[in-house]
């Protein structure tokens, strides 16, 4: 999955940007509090990215 489009539907579903850091970007879910990095690369792994969406508690 490509990273600009993983981070859309972060925004789309109310997640916000929180820090950035050395290699990841933290972002934060406003409806339940949960954190979570997502990493700079501009190919995120299909399974990392799906492990990001349910962690926050979007899928």
């Amino acid at each position: 999955m490509k990273r600009r489009d993983l981070l859309r539907k972060l925004q789309r579903e109310g997640c916000v940007l929180l820090r950035s850091g050395g290699n990841h970007d933290i972002y934060v879910n406003r409806k339940n509090g949960k954190k979570q990095p997502v990493p700079r690369h501009s190919e995120v792994d299909e399974h990392l990215a799906k492990h990001i969406l349910r962690y926050l508690g979007l899928e």
